[in-house]
């Protein structure tokens, strides 16, 4: 027998499945409930509206993602071998289909029809992730592993900006390799120059 919690997490793991297909407006209620097998007004119980519904997606999404990155910290030391880790991951996962774009950045390109509260915590998990982003490049031109054209602040962007355009391109032209062929220019590019230690 199901209990609240994880009728709850089948809810949200559904509902991620359906944003990931279709974005925002691309699932409602009934949609959940016929995958879930709970009525609508069960659903309804949990989440009283979308909006709840993808806000607390997004906020378990970014809690999950701030464990991972927290652990790749801990078991990858280097700067230069988490750049390669965190677009490791996406290549993985887009390789097999088991998480094959961000969920964030794929709301992210429909911020026009997001509810606010959902918008910011979607600006939110952008803001964590380029953070930490500028924080690995500040440590990589220290180390010297990495050499950077401009700030570690606006590498950390352009970096992140090119890793999920890389997703995107992929998933545009259903070809996996796509994501590679953008993103190791972009490796090879911020260890030009450098020591490139690994």
């Amino acid at each position: 027998m199901k209990t609240a919690s994880t009728t709850a997490e089948d809810i949200l793991n559904c509902a991620q499945s359906l944003i990931v297909a279709g974005g925002y407006n691309g699932f409602s209620y009934a949609d959940i409930s016929k995958v879930v097998g709970i009525r609508n007004a069960s659903i309804h119980h949990y989440f009283p509206a979308k909006s709840d519904l993808v806000r607390k997606l997004v906020i378990r999404y970014r809690e999950q993602a701030t464990a991972g990155i927290a652990a790749m910290d801990k078991k990858i030391p280097k700067p230069l071998q988490q750049l390669r880790a965190y677009t490791g991951y996406w290549e993985a996962c887009i390789t097999d289909a088991t998480a094959p774009f961000c969920v964030c950045a794929l709301l992210a390109t429909q911020m026009t029809a997001l509810p606010e509260d959902v918008a910011l915590e979607v600006r939110a998990h952008f803001r964590t992730l380029s953070g930490w982003l500028t924080t690995v490049l500040e440590r990589g031109v220290k180390d010297g592993s990495l050499k950077l054209s401009g700030t570690p602040r606006a590498e950390a962007e352009t970096f992140l900006a090119t890793v999920h355009g890389a997703m995107l391109s992929a998933r545009a032209y259903g070809d996996v390799a796509m994501f590679g062929a953008i993103v190791s220019p972009l490796l090879a590019r911020l260890t030009a120059g450098g020591k490139a230690k690994t």
